[in-house]
């Protein structure tokens, strides 16, 4: 087999490869990306993009409209006996299958031209002679462990499980409905359905455990289809010390990774994907490393205060039920949650 040179090698082809794959694209690199899997890759996740990831994406280029998907105009909180909810103040966000976003991606990578290698496992990737190794291979990534980046500065780990339901969105807000050691959220995906996932540190509690704790959810689903199996996967909070050595840059999940209960996972990759861009550009890694703190420490804030809800149920009765009464904290928390929306760049 002939060498294939390229300037970039990206393993790992979900959202945070190909995103990485799309920037460093638009700044002119050649990119080759990676994956063991074949399209449509799909993972456990609440489906919901929030506004900030609708703007991350389209500075990459990507236009995600209403068709795509559900249109969502916020956040509503439901437990304890205590119900409050606000928009998102920068315009709607979007609930779409993880696939059809994963598509969209793939779509664009190869309108820009990346070399898109599915099926290829990194172990048959030694025919790519590249500068610089992106990885994007998930939580255990194993490009991350042979470049001796796997120390952390904070773990911790719970269990997420969705499943779809072919029943009409009875809201155009994400639920979130916060039990005892676990949360339920309902994502609206399409006129016709919706995704509901939960998250615990239970790893063997299932949807079906759970609903029982939500009456009113309970209800609403009973007898309802289902439109797709549940699937599991783990979620974790993790800081890495570091995000590069040598020629070798971590992304995604594979570069530390919030709690699903933030709902950021997916504007985090799209956001490093845009600084990692910017670095190899200008050749200095060191800023993609500041930058990738940067980018963090706003989730990894928000996380930590949504956990200590989840943690401390003598604390989490009296805060949802203040943030009821008072909604208008509700909305300037979720104003910080979203941050400020990010300008749309013309490509070059």
């Amino acid at each position: 087999m002939n060498p294939i040179k390229t300037d970039v090698l990206v393993v790992g082809g979900g959202p945070a490869g190909l995103a990485a794959a799309i920037a460093a694209r638009l700044k002119g690199f050649d990119v080759v990306v990676a994956d063991a899997a074949r399209p449509p890759i799909d993972k456990a996740c609440g489906e919901g993009l929030f506004p900030d990831s609708i703007a991350a994406l389209g500075r990459l280029g990507i236009a995600i409209r209403p068709e795509h998907g559900f249109p969502i105009r916020g956040i509503r909180f439901l437990g304890d006996g205590a119900s409050t909810e606000a928009s998102f103040p920068s315009g709607p966000g979007l609930g779409m299958r993880r696939t059809g976003l994963h598509q969209l991606l793939a779509d664009r990578a190869t309108e820009l031209g990346v070399t898109l290698r599915w099926g290829t496992p990194v172990a048959e990737t030694s025919d790519v002679s590249c500068r610089w190794i992106v990885a994007a291979d998930g939580q255990h990534s194993r490009v991350r462990l042979a470049a001796g980046l796997d120390g952390a500065r904070r773990k911790s780990r719970r269990f997420g499980f969705r499943r779809h339901y072919q029943i009409a969105p009875w809201t155009d807000y994400v639920e979130v409905h916060w039990g005892p050691g676990l949360q339920v959220y309902v994502t609206p995906i399409a006129r016709d359905e919706v995704c509901v996932a939960l998250l615990c540190r239970n790893p063997h509690l299932r949807l079906d455990d759970a609903l029982p704790h939500f009456e009113q959810l309970r209800r609403r689903l009973q007898g309802v289809a289902y439109s797709s199996a549940e699937r599991g996967a783990v979620t974790r909070s993790r800081r890495l010390r570091r995000v590069y050595r040598g020629s070798t840059i971590l992304i995604g999940d594979a570069s530390g990774s919030v709690d699903a209960i933030t709902g950021e996972g997916l504007c985090l990759s799209f956001r490093q994907a845009i600084a990692l861009a910017d670095a190899l550009r200008s050749g200095d890694l060191a800023a993609y490393q500041k930058e990738h703190r940067r980018i963090f420490r706003r989730p990894m804030l928000m996380g930590d205060l949504m956990l200590s809800l989840d943690r401390y149920p003598l604390l989490r009765r009296p805060v949802l039920r203040a943030l009821a009464f008072k909604p208008a904290i509700f909305a300037k928390l979720l104003a910080v949650h979203v941050g400020l929306p990010l300008p749309a760049v013309v490509e070059p």
